[in-house]
């Protein structure tokens, strides 16, 4: 039995009767205190003091110091919240284990193998190794440009398999931590789907994308997720209008003064979108803006060149090559395609080869349709078979529309499309 401002309050052997909720309010009411004015002594709401003694919400260790001196428990409250965490603890890694030991029996090998790696970090350490996913994070930006659709593909199925099993019982900050991870991986998935030409699949992919950064409530998620998903939907057939919308329901959070990769592409994409409406003062306004932002990058994004992570200068000129084609600009939009072009490393040889396209483009609007299509065949003739994917045959199609109707007989044009099928 233990005794509290002249209540005597009953206690198990062993430990507090009840939850840690459950005990709070027995000391607060011992002390003959409102919820709302146990309030006014510590830094929390009387709603989320209310929550925490029902169960609803999970106390914060804060909280506990914070009740514990207000109240003169005379430390029962930071032994309730200690022991509750440790209690959870051992739950959550008896759930794990069962997850992941599940996991191991999968048919699937790659599944198998990442299920086996966590189990024995789980056995070896006495913990999951939640930090770890930060880095294969990492991997996938830098090995998306270098490695086949298809091993990528094989390698996000196991470990998103994974991250199913482990996020429900990983500590609330490890938690969403790993949806941010979530997303980002979902977003590459997204990606591929495109590059194989699955448009209908990466849609649902990128919904889910969204979804996760947003309960990740990490904001650079979100704009990431909705960069990458704007910037595809300018090549996917998704009406403009739509993609403009998608891009603005993200855009109020991008700080101008403080960018990242994410916010710059998210810029990129919205001025695509923004040519592809035909709003070309604003698409410009746009890049001019995006300029401003590459300029207060940090070195180390700029000059992460061949990964998804980064944003260096080629992106902001393929982005002008694009917005300045569209507008009809001849010369400003070949001055940021040879930029490009230069910038290019040879890993992205693809990527090349759709900043010239977009030129070819450009030199059709402008009147010079041979010339258009000349440069559209030679450059999807000088690239490697293995590279034509979904999105390289969309920027010839968008080649092949530019021509105009009474220019289509003309064999170069039935080439261009015989290329781009």
């Amino acid at each position: 039995m233990y005794r509290v401002r002249g209540h005597v309050c009953v206690q198990r052997a062993g430990g507090a009767v009840g939850t840690f909720g459950q005990i709070l309010r027995q000391h607060r009411e011992a002390r003959g205190l409102s919820l709302r004015q146990l309030e006014a002594r510590v830094p929390y709401t009387f709603t989320f003091i209310s929550q925490v003694e029902r169960g609803e919400r999970r106390p914060p260790e804060k909280l506990a110091r914070d009740c514990d001196e207000r109240l003169e428990a005379d430390g029962a409250l930071i032994e309730a919240y200690l022991q509750e965490q440790s209690g959870d603890s051992d739950m959550k890694r008896r759930t794990v284990i069962r997850a992941i030991g599940a996991l191991a029996a999968s048919p699937i090998p790659l599944v198998q193998w990442e299920a086996i790696r966590n189990g024995v970090s789980v056995v070896a350490e006495g913990a999951l190794d939640y930090d770890q996913w930060e880095s294969i994070v990492d991997d996938y930006g830098t090995s998306y440009y270098r490695v086949s659709t298809d091993q990528i593909t094989e390698s996000l199925r196991a470990d998103i398999t994974v991250l199913q099993a482990i996020i429900p019982s990983a500590p609330e900050v490890a938690r969403l931590a790993l949806l941010k991870t979530l997303s980002r991986l979902s977003a590459i998935v997204a990606l591929n789907m495109i590059a194989t030409g699955n448009v209908l699949a990466a849609n649902r992919w990128w919904r889910d994308s969204h979804k996760h950064a947003k309960d990740s409530r990490d904001s650079d998620s979100v704009i990431f997720s909705h960069a990458w998903d704007v910037v595809n939907g300018c090549y996917d057939g998704r009406p403009a209008s739509r993609v403009i919308s998608l891009a603005e329901k993200a855009i109020g959070f991008v700080d101008p003064k403080k960018p990242t990769a994410a916010s710059c592409g998210l810029v990129a994409g919205h001025a695509q979108a923004l040519s592809l409406a035909g709003r070309h003062g604003e698409a410009i306004s746009a890049v001019r803006q995006l300029d401003d932002m590459a300029a207060a990058l940090p070195s180390s994004v700029l000059s992460d060149v061949d990964s998804l992570w980064g944003w260096p200068e080629h992106r902001l000129r393929h982005t002008e090559a694009w917005v300045y084609a569209h507008a009809g600009e001849l010369g400003k939009a070949a001055q940021a395609k040879d930029r490009a072009v230069e910038l290019y490393p040879r890993s992205l040889a693809r990527l090349r080869s759709q900043v010239q396209l977009h030129h070819a483009s450009a030199l059709i609007r402008n009147g010079h349709v041979p010339d258009g299509l000349r440069l559209a065949a030679s450059v999807l003739d000088a690239l490697p078979a293995d590279q034509h994917n979904g999105l390289l045959r969309a920027v010839a199609q968008q080649v092949a529309e530019a021509t105009p109707e009474s220019e289509r007989r003309r064999p170069g044009f039935r080439e261009l499309t015989d290329r781009s099928a």
